[in-house]
């Protein structure tokens, strides 16, 4: 599957609308997108933009439906379920990527004095942003000059200039990791900036899995081999069937300003009053396809299709490193889209041991996934689904004692964006909170819960249609 194959799927089960009214990218694309987001509406793609002829693409990850499509499952399955099939896949062999001399990527070319950023129809999205943003629904490539691993990513990219983007590379994270290597060195770092291609690149850019290369990762998801081109300034690798690319480094020791932005979690960050200098790719080749798509996400304030993206990437890869610790016992895992798809985790769990309840939010907490800005986790017995949130407050509100059931973490890892953390505070560093709303696996006398008669159960289920109610 490449982004054309996804439009078509999702326009044939009605998940996807063409927008066919010229509109503005200043303002106007991210407005209508994010009011059809809020509404769970199709994804849009907008075929006329005021002063281009390329189209847009918004709204990809907007529903569980268009989630599945994505990942070639049913499209009735919710995000729990979804998230199960990943954990499935993700625990087998890794299959390898395939490369290839050539590919749709290749169709069109601009080099030296005709590289321009601004040839694409990026938006802007918040009256208060620094500028328009080629960067939302994007992923990075680089390679770590030691280890030789392929490194995917997703970072925003605002347009600094014709030749040039910023890259929200955030401290800690994998890709500072790899450019601090490069600046050890005295090296650039070579990277590519893609849109484009099969649509699971963004899943495993946003997710934390260990692979020699994020490629691999897509691959076994699929089930086939991606194919995969080198970028001919960089030697990096591609997809074949990206919409756009593009290519260049990035100077670990030049730092420019980027921003402000309407991040995810619906606020500014500090740096709409102070700038805060980031790397930035120097663009040395652009690459794209025939009338490319540029596909972006509206961000802004939760439930929006960014959202319900890293609500599973983050879930699919938690789940996963829970499943790799052998932790026994765990039914199901959901991160809250409404948390900013990444702030708040729930946990199934059928209790075997004294302890159980209390071992998985620790678990959880010092998990590769969730050391990274989770603040809350919420542990609840294995009768409740833990993406069933009306079930969910009702432990909250009859199993949790929050004496006995409350444990604070004072310190751990948080994200800079997280606007509950003070601009005077360490913005790298945030309290947790772990709730454990079950009931207690040692208690001998255990709270006794109303239930529907089963025979009573079945014959209404047998006789439904006379009732006349549906």
């Amino acid at each position: 599957m490449d982004l054309r194959d996804f439009v078509a799927k999702c326009e044939m089960v009605g998940q996807l609308k063409r927008v066919k009214a010229e509109v503005d990218w200043d303002l106007e694309i991210s407005h209508v997108a994010k009011v059809v987001e809020e509404k769970s509406g199709p994804a849009l793609l907008f075929e006329k933009i005021k002063g281009y002829t390329s189209p847009v693409l918004t709204g990809a990850f907007g529903t569980t439906q268009r989630l599945a499509i994505i990942l070639g499952k049913d499209p009735n399955l919710s995000m729990v379920q979804l998230t199960r099939e990943w954990v499935d896949t993700a625990v087998k062999a890794l299959t390898p990527a395939k490369e290839v001399k050539d590919g749709p990527i290749f169709e069109n070319i601009l080099e030296g004095d005709k590289i321009d950023t601004f040839a694409f129809p990026s938006p802007k999205f918040y009256e208060l942003d620094g500028g328009r943003y080629f960067g939302t629904a994007v992923f990075m490539v680089i390679q770590d000059p030691e280890t030789g691993d392929i490194n995917l990513g997703t970072y925003r990219m605002g347009i600094l200039d014709e030749k040039s983007v910023g890259v929200q590379i955030l401290k800690g994270k994998k890709a500072d990791r790899i450019m601090k290597k490069y600046a050890k060195q005295g090296k650039k770092m070579p990277a590519c900036a893609i849109i484009g291609g099969d649509p699971l690149h963004i899943f495993a850019g946003a997710a934390t899995i260990k692979a020699k290369s994020g490629y691999d990762v897509v691959s076994s998801l699929r089930g086939e081999p991606v194919e995969i081109v080198k970028g001919q300034v960089t030697g990096l690798p591609i997809p074949a069937a990206a919409e756009i690319v593009l290519e260049g480094e990035i100077d670990p020791t030049q730092l420019r300003n980027e921003g402000p932005f309407g991040e995810y979690t619906g606020y500014y960050t500090e740096e709409l009053i102070k700038p805060i200098p980031k790397p930035a790719l120097d663009v040395k080749r652009i690459y794209y396809r025939n009338n490319p798509i540029l596909w972006e996400t509206s961000v802004g304030r939760p439930v929006g299709d960014q959202h319900i993206l890293y609500a599973f990437t983050r879930n699919a890869s938690l789940w996963t490193d829970l499943t790799k610790m052998e932790i026994p016992g765990i039914k199901s895992v959901y991160t809250l889209p409404e948390g900013s798809g990444r702030f708040i985790v729930v946990v199934s769990v059928q209790q075997m041991y004294p302890g159980h309840a209390d071992q998985i939010g620790a678990a959880v907490i010092a998990s590769n996934t969730g050391t990274y800005g989770i603040k809350m986790v919420i542990i609840v017995d294995d009768d409740i689904d833990a993406d069933d949130l009306p079930r969910v407050w009702w432990a909250l509100g009859t199993r949790y004692n929050p004496l006995r059931g409350t444990q604070l973490i004072n310190r751990g890892r948080s994200t800079p964006l997280d606007p509950a953390i003070g601009a005077d505070e360490n913005k790298f560093i945030t309290s947790r909170v772990i709730l454990d709303a079950t009931i207690p696996f040692d208690w001998k006398i255990k709270p006794t819960e109303i239930a529907l008669n089963q025979d009573m159960f079945n014959k209404v289920k047998a006789r439904w249609k006379e009732y006349g109610i549906d």
